[in-house]
C-alpha cells in the first residue's frame, strides 16, 4: 500500500523510527599492514591466506573471548565485547597466533595486523556498529606498528590490573576527526620488554640527573676557589683558642677508666642450640668468622617440611621413541630422543593443589572452579612459582617436564597418531566435539577418561599444558637426550596437550604450540615432574 504522505506538513502516516540503542562497549579493529603490497606479490595466494585466518583465527578467537565479529573489510574487521579484559585477551591471542603462522615464510609474505581497542559509547545496528568509540578504535590501529596491540586510556584504567602485560605510555595523541586527545598505550604481553623499557628510561634521567649535579658542583668549586678572601678580624673569621682550650689528646699513659656497662640476664639456649656440637677453641689457631644470617625468603611462607599434599606421580622408566611428525611443520623433523627415569604427575595440577600454594602465600592468585578441576589461567611464570613452592616445602627436586618427556608421557609406549590407535575415537579426551559433554566455562575433573598405557590421565584436551622449553619454530637443533631446550631469555614457552575448548587435532601426542612466558590465558594449566 503506497505511503499516505500530507505533502503540506511533510508528515506520514508511517509511525516515527525509535533511535538505534547505544551502550558501552570495547571495540577491537584490526587491518592487515602492506596489505596491498601483499596483494600485488601474489593476488589468489594472499586473498585465499586472509580468507583461512579469518575463518580459522580471527572468529574463533572472537568467539572463545565473547566477542562478536560486526564485520570484516577485505584487509581487515571490527569486533565488538562486552568486557575489555576480554577484548585485550583476544587482541594478543591473534597476534601471537600470527607469530606462529608467520615463522615457516619468508618476511616479504608475512601478514601482520595492526590492531586498536577502545572504550567508547556505539549506535548498534544488526550488521554495523558506529560513533566515535568505533573510529578511536580505528585510528589507534592506524597508530600500531605491526604485529602490535594499541589501547586507549579508557581500556588501560579496566585492565591494567587484570592481565599480566607491560605497558607502555605513549602519550596524548591528536588523531584524525576526534576532538580531544586520546591517551594511547602499547600492550607489551611480556612484562620483561617493559622493565626494559622503563630501565632505559631511568638510565636516561640518571644520565640527566647527573649531568645536573655537576654542573652545581663545578659552580660551588669556582665560587670556593675565586671568591674574594676574607681579612683577619672579619665576623666570620674562625676563633682563636687559648692553650688551655684547646682539646687534649690522648698520649697513651692515662689511666684506663672502666666504663659502666648495664647486666643483661643470660639467655637460655634454643633447642637447636643445645643439640648442636659445642666447639672448643684450640689456642694459636683462627676462629672461623660467624656465618652471616640469612634472611628467610619472602616466598614461599610454608616452613620447609611442613605438611604439604603432593601431587601423585607415575614414575617411567624411560627410553628412546620417535619424537615428532609430519602433520605440522613445527612437529618436524621426526628425531629420535632418549628420556632418563622420571616421575610425571598422573592428573595436570588441580585448583585445590593450586590453592594450597595460594595459602602458603607463594602463588599469585587464589583459583576459582571445582577443586578437583585443572588449574586454569596460569602463565608459565605462575607455574615455575608453584614448583618452586613444591620442591622447597617437600624438599624434593619437582619442576616442569621438558618436551620431551610430555610427549614420551603422553604417548605410553605407542608412536600411533594418538596413543589409542590412528583414528579418533569419541569420548577418549576432553576436547571440543569430542564427547557428548556440553561445552562449559572450565574443563571437567581430572581422571574424567580414560588414562594411556603409562596410567597417565588427561595427557590430551583438558587443559593446555606448560612444560620447560622455550619455543622453537621446529626441532632443527633440538637436543636428543630428552633435555628441555632452553636459553638465557624466552620470549615465549611450550604448551602442550590442546584443551577443552580445541578441536581433535590438538588432542595428539606430538602436537605443539607456544604463548608468551608472563601472559595468563583461561585454557592454559600444567603438570609437574620430579628427578629420581
Amino acid at each position: 500500500m503506497a505511503e499516505i504522505r500530507d505533502i503540506k506538513s511533510g508528515r506520514s502516516d508511517e509511525p516515527p523510527r525509535e533511535p538505534a540503542p547505544r551502550r558501552l562497549a570495547a571495540i577491537v579493529a584490526g587491518d592487515i599492514s602492506g596489505y596491498s603490497r601483499l596483494m600485488q606479490i601474489d593476488e589468489e595466494g594472499t586473498h585465499g591466506r586472509v580468507k583461512r585466518i579469518e575463518r580459522d583465527l580471527i572468529e574463533p578467537s572472537i568467539a572463545e573471548h565473547h566477542g562478536r565479529l560486526v564485520k570484516t573489510t577485505g584487509d581487515g574487521f571490527i569486533a565488538i565485547f562486552d568486557s575489555p579484559v576480554e577484548a585485550v585477551r583476544c587482541a594478543i591471542v591473534i597476534q601471537q597466533n600470527m607469530v606462529g603462522r608467520n615463522a615457516s615464510l619468508p618476511k616479504y609474505h608475512w601478514i601482520e595486523y595492526r590492531i586498536g581497542v577502545n572504550l567508547g559509547d556505539v549506535i548498534i545496528e544488526a550488521d554495523d556498529i558506529y560513533g566515535d568509540g568505533v573510529n578511536i578504535a580505528s585510528r589507534l590501529e592506524g597508530l600500531a606498528d605491526p604485529g602490535q596491540v594499541f589501547i586507549s586510556g579508557g581500556i588501560y584504567e579496566q585492565i591494567k590490573q587484570k592481565l599480566v602485560c607491560g605497558y607502555e605510555s605513549l602519550g596524548d595523541r591528536k588523531v584524525k576527526n576526534i576532538t580531544d586527545p586520546v591517551r594511547v598505550y602499547r600492550v607489551l604481553p611480556d612484562p620483561a620488554a617493559f622493565n626494559r623499557t622503563r630501565k632505559r628510561r631511568e638510565n636516561i634521567l640518571i644520565v640527566l640527573l647527573s649531568l645536573t649535579l655537576l654542573v652545581i658542583a663545578g659552580g660551588a668549586l669556582w665560587y670556593m676557589l675565586f671568591q674574594p678572601h676574607r681579612k683577619v678580624g672579619d665576623q666570620a673569621s674562625a676563633p682563636i683558642l687559648s692553650p688551655a682550650e684547646l682539646p687534649k689528646v690522648p698520649t697513651g699513659r692515662e689511666p684506663a677508666v672502666k666504663q659502666a656497662t648495664p647486666e643483661r640476664p643470660p639467655v637460655p639456649p634454643s633447642a637447636a642450640q643445645q643439640a648442636a656440637p659445642q666447639v672448643q677453641s684450640v689456642p694459636g689457631a683462627k676462629q672461623a668468622a660467624p656465618l652471616p644470617q640469612l634472611a628467610s625468603p619472602a616466598a614461599p611462607a610454608t616452613q620447609l617440611g611442613s605438611s604439604v599434599r603432593e601431587p601423585e606421580m607415575n614414575s617411567l622408566r624411560g627410553g628412546s621413541f620417535m619424537m615428532g611428525s609430519n602433520e605440522d611443520i613445527s612437529e618436524k623433523p621426526v628425531h629420535q630422543v632418549t628420556v632418563k627415569p622420571f616421575a610425571i604427575s598422573k592428573y595436570p595440577i588441580s585448583v585445590r593443589e593450586w590453592n594450597e600454594c595460594t595459602t602458603a602465600k607463594a602463588c599469585g592468585f587464589l583459583a576459582t572452579g571445582k577443586d578437583d578441576t585443572p588449574v586454569t589461567n596460569i602463565s608459565w611464570s605462575d607455574a615455575k612459582q608453584f614448583v618452586a613452592w613444591l620442591a622447597g616445602a617437600t624438599r624434593r627436586a619437582y619442576r616442569l617436564p621438558s618436551e620431551a618427556e610430555w610427549e614420551y608421557a603422553a604417548r605410553g609406549g605407542t608412536q600411533t597418531k594418538y596413543w589409542w590407535g590412528d583414528q579418533f575415537q569419541s569420548g577418549m579426551a576432553n576436547c571440543k566435539n569430542c564427547t557428548d559433554i556440553a561445552a562449559a566455562e572450565q574443563p571437567v575433573k581430572v581422571g574424567s577418561f580414560k588414562p594411556n598405557p603409562f596410567g597417565l590421565y588427561d595427557m590430551g584436551g583438558g587443559v593446555d599444558q606448560w612444560v620447560e622449553d622455550c619455543w622453537h619454530k621446529n626441532y632443527q637443533g633440538a637436543p636428543s637426550a630428552g633435555s628441555a631446550w632452553v636459553e638465557s631469555e624466552c620470549a615465549s614457552h611450550v604448551i602442550r596437550s590442546g584443551s577443552w575448548k580445541n578441536d581433535a587435532r590438538y588432542v595428539r601426542p606430538s602436537n605443539r604450540d607456544s604463548y608468551d612466558t608472563n601472559v595468563r590465558y583461561p585454557t592454559h594449566g600444567f603438570r609437574v615432574a620430579l628427578s629420581p
